[in-house]
C-alpha cells in the first residue's frame, strides 16, 4: 500500500472531466493520470464525463445531494464556471485541475498547472473563500469566476477562442470585427438597482486580476473582497484600445479611463 494511502481517511469526490478541454487528444492519458493520483491520496471519486447535451449543474447538485463535499472540475475556466455556479450556496469544496487552454481561473488563484500537484492541493491545500459573478442578459443566465464582457470583447471572443484552439482561419474574422466595430449603447444594471447607460466599445465586469490570455486588467481586482470591478471604456479610440491591451501583457496598464 502506499505510504500517501495510509496517512489519509478515504475522501468521496465528484470528479466533472471535461474531455473536450484543452487538447481532447490528450484526454484518456490525463484520465488516467487524475485517477491514478487521485488513487495515491485515497480519494474516492465518482466520474461524470462532460458531454454537449450534458447537465453538468444537475450532475453537480445531485452530487452534494447525496453527501459528496468535494467536487473536483478537470477542465478549463467555462466548465469551471459552470460547476461553480451549481455549488452557490452549499458547503461543499470545488477543487480543481486545470486541462483547459488558457487556465485562468487556475493561474489567478495559484494552482498548479501539473496533474500531481494540482490533486496534491486537494489534500494539502487550504480552503478559501472567493466572490462569484452572476451575469443576466436578455433570458441567459451565467454565473461566472473571472470575469463577464459586454460590446467588442464579447464580440471578439468566438473568434479569439478558436484561434486559441488552434483554428488560424479565424484571424481574419476577428480582424475584421475588430476594424468595423463602433462604440455600442449599453446598459447595465449592478446590484438590481445601480443602472449605468453609456456610450462605450465595451465594459468589463472583473472578478479576478487576469483575464483572457494573461492580460492583466489591474492588480487590484480581488476575487475575495466582496465586490466585482466595472470597468467602462466609453473615452477610448481602437489605438488606445490596442495599447492598453499591450500595457496589459506586460504587468498592468495604468490608464483605464474608466
Amino acid at each position: 500500500m502506499p505510504e500517501r494511502l495510509a496517512t489519509h481517511h478515504p475522501l468521496r469526490a465528484k470528479l466533472i472531466f471535461n474531455a473536450t478541454a484543452g487538447k481532447p487528444e490528450e484526454s484518456p492519458h490525463q484520465l488516467a493520470d487524475i485517477l491514478t493520483e487521485m488513487q495515491s491520496r485515497n480519494i474516492l471519486p465518482e466520474v461524470f464525463l462532460v458531454r454537449p447535451d450534458s447537465l453538468v449543474e444537475v450532475a453537480v447538485r445531485s452530487a452534494i445531494k447525496g453527501g459528496i463535499k468535494l467536487i473536483v472540475v478537470a477542465g478549463g475556466d467555462g466548465t469551471i464556471d459552470s460547476v461553480a455556479g451549481a455549488m452557490v450556496g452549499s458547503s461543499a469544496t470545488l477543487g480543481i485541475i486545470p486541462t483547459g487552454t488558457r487556465n485562468n481561473v487556475a493561474f489567478n488563484l495559484g494552482i498548479p498547472g501539473t496533474v500531481a500537484d494540482a490533486v496534491a492541493l486537494l489534500r494539502d491545500g487550504r480552503r478559501l473563500k472567493i466572490d462569484v459573478g452572476y451575469l443576466r442578459s436578455g433570458r441567459a443566465r451565467h454565473w461566472f469566476l473571472e470575469a463577464a464582457a459586454l460590446g467588442l470583447l464579447s464580440d471578439l471572443y468566438p473568434a479569439a477562442d478558436n484561434i486559441q484552439h488552434g483554428d488560424l482561419g479565424q484571424i481574419g474574422n476577428l480582424l475584421s470585427t475588430f476594424v468595423s466595430s463602433t462604440p455600442s449603447h449599453l446598459r447595465v444594471i449592478l446590484e438590481g438597482h445601480n443602472r449605468l447607460d453609456m456610450s462605450a466599445y465595451m465594459v468589463l465586469i472583473a472578478n479576478m486580476p487576469y483575464i483572457g490570455p494573461r492580460f492583466q486588467i489591474s492588480p487590484d481586482v480581488s476575487y475575495n473582497d466582496s465586490r466585482l470591478d466595472v470597468f467602462i471604456f466609453s473615452d477610448m479610440s481602437k489605438l488606445d484600445l490596442i495599447s492598453y491591451a499591450m500595457q496589459s501583457t506586460g504587468g498592468g496598464a495604468e490608464d483605464t479611463r474608466e
